[in-house]
C-alpha cells in the first residue's frame, strides 16, 4: 500500500497489521517526498523550537544507575525516533 494516494491524503483504511502504510514498500519517490515534508515542517521558527525541545528531552537527558531496563529502553526508543526525524530533515534539506 502506498503512503500517499492520488489526492495526497493518507489512506484511512489500514492493512492487516493495523498500519497506515508499509514502510518497507515505500517507493524511492515517496521516500524523497517524506524527507521534503519533514524538512518543511521543521524549517520554520516554531518547527526549529519543537525539534530543539525534542532533542533536549531525549539526547540531553541521562538516566541514573537505579533506572530500570524498561526506562532505559523507553528513552532509547525516544532517542531513536528523534534521530529518525533529524535524519529525514537533513535529507530533505540536502538530498
Amino acid at each position: 500500500m502506498k503512503l500517499f494516494n492520488k489526492t495526497g491524503v493518507l489512506p484511512i483504511e489500514s492493512n492487516a497489521q493495523n498500519l497506515v502504510y508499509d514502510a518497507a514498500r515505500l517507493e524511492r519517490t515517496e521516500q524523497k517526498d517524506i524527507e521534503k515534508i519533514f524538512s518543511r515542517i521543521f524549517s520554520s521558527e516554531d518547527g526549529a523550537k519543537a525539534l530543539s525541545y525534542l532533542q533536549t528531552i531525549t539526547f540531553h537527558r541521562a538516566l541514573g544507575a537505579q533506572s530500570s531496563d524498561c526506562e532505559l529502553r523507553h528513552l532509547e526508543g525516544q532517542r531513536t525516533m528523534v534521530a529518525t526525524i533529524l535524519r529525514l530533515v537533513d535529507r530533505g534539506r540536502h538530498g
